[in-house]
């Protein structure tokens, strides 16, 4: 008996050496080439992690929020932000967690992020600011005006998640599957899998742009590398996402912000249209746009259109 527990002892040690190898070597291979530089930019010293941001331009501050998503970072508005500079003073940023900002293993929630945000432009930006922001951070910047009124003016949120997404709480089963991602080894293999590069690269085919063709490879290593810069520890921003944190419901808030509010929708993003007009069913004022030929990520896959529809809401007074 005492054999086989030896054995097993063992056999459970050099598993877990071997897992631990592979994920070194995964993590290495990923970010070996260094493309997400930090060196164009500068860091926030915020007081749960340095903040990574980059200020461009002259004019009405403009803040940018990338998806949030652990392989996400401010690289998302790289080619609309140089558009945008020649109007706006254009911060963009990699909240914390994602990209070239700190990856404190803590569990990552929206009050979390509107505190981020809100301290961000108080001692950054240092007057009010347009925001513009993707996916679930559209939720980040609706609870910010909420939270204090003085900080955001107009917002655009480009296909954000739908209220009924965003007012899911976390369950018996989403804190499981959070626990499991939590694991060191075992949840780091796990994570390393599911952000893999052929992982990467076909969330661009099937979710993040529709024309398979205008997909930059670069930009898809970059994602890479950010996912599994930090020793993977985006992994704890993906435990919190799956396991429900990172949502809120935004129902009052967003009924009664007083913002002026737009959604950018992309044609063949799913669900997007109806999403829209869900949001639009509830505050009649919110102005829908949609870029044709285009998916999650319009502000990439078609950045002159997108600065255009930018412009119609953010030129009117």
């Amino acid at each position: 008996m005492k054999n086989k527990l030896k054995s097993c002892a063992i056999l459970a040690t050099l598993g877990t050496i071997t897992i631990h190898l592979i994920n070194k070597t995964l993590i290495e291979m990923a970010t070996k080439d260094s493309l997400l530089n930090s060196s164009e930019g500068n860091y926030y010293d915020w007081r749960f992690g340095k903040i990574y941001y980059r200020k461009q331009g002259n004019g009405k501050p403009l803040l940018l929020l990338h998806d949030l998503d652990a392989e996400s970072s401010g690289v998302e508005w790289k080619k609309v932000a140089a558009i945008l500079a020649e109007k706006y003073t254009v911060y963009t940023v990699d909240l914390l967690g994602c990209g070239r900002s700190e990856k404190p293993n803590i569990t990552y929630t929206n009050f979390l992020y509107v505190q981020m945000l809100t301290d961000f432009i108080k001692h950054i930006i240092g007057e009010k600011a347009d925001v513009v922001a993707t996916g679930e951070s559209a939720a980040i910047a609706v609870m910010a005006c909420g939270n204090d009124e003085n900080v955001i003016g107009k917002i655009c949120m480009v296909n954000p998640l739908s209220l009924t997404e965003l007012a899911k709480c976390p369950n018996k089963r989403t804190k499981t599957l959070k626990f499991l991602i939590e694991i060191p080894i075992i949840g780091t293999l796990l994570y390393n899998i599911i952000h893999s590069r052929e992982a990467i690269d076909e969330k661009f085919v099937d979710k993040y742009l529709y024309d398979e063709d205008t997909i930059d490879y670069q930009m898809t290593k970059i994602y890479h590398e950010s996912a599994h810069n930090e020793n993977a520890h985006s992994k704890y921003l993906f435990a919190s996402i799956k396991g429900g944190y990172t949502k809120t419901n935004i129902y009052h808030c967003i009924r009664k912000a007083t913002n002026s509010i737009c959604i950018i929708s992309g044609q063949y993003d799913e669900n997007s249209i109806e999403i829209a007009k869900q949001y639009q069913k509830h505050v009649p004022a919110i102005e829908c746009m949609c870029i044709k030929d285009t998916k999650h990520l319009p502000q990439i896959e078609q950045p002159e259109g997108f600065t255009e529809q930018l412009d119609i809401l953010f030129s009117a007074e």
